[in-house]
């Protein structure tokens, strides 16, 4: 708003849904800058990574992410990322349908396995 436009982008959709009515229009607003621990904060991000240890920090989630069950990561964000949009009634549904189809993969097959094995998994990502 300081140069006469109004947040576009979604920006009006999304921050509010992520950070609060008052935050967002407060930021909206005044048009402040944000640093990346107030985002954090707010809730803005999930987490504040110094410069210094950015790309570590980004391989370690990346190797982390990859060694656990993709499948289910996938479908867990695609319900996330539906939750915006949908009535409760319809994310439950959601969900509903994409716990069966996670229910039904290898991934979920080899964690119980291993989880009564009392061993690491290894996951394919089917």
């Amino acid at each position: 708003s300081k140069i006469g436009l109004i947040p576009d982008s979604g920006g009006t959709f999304f921050l509010p849904r992520l950070i609060g009515f008052q935050k967002a229009m407060g930021i909206a607003m005044l048009g402040d800058k944000i640093s990346a621990e107030e985002a954090e904060k707010m809730g803005m991000i999930y987490k504040a990574i110094d410069h210094a240890n950015f790309l570590s920090s980004a391989e370690a989630i990346a190797q982390k992410l990859a060694s656990m069950p993709t499948y289910g990561l996938a479908l867990t964000k695609k319900a996330m990322n539906a939750s915006m949009q949908n009535t409760l009634e319809q994310q439950l549904g959601l969900e509903d349908e994409y716990q069966m189809k996670a229910g039904a993969s290898n991934d979920y097959r080899e964690g119980v396995n291993a989880f009564m094995e009392k061993r690491n998994p290894e996951f394919k990502g089917n």
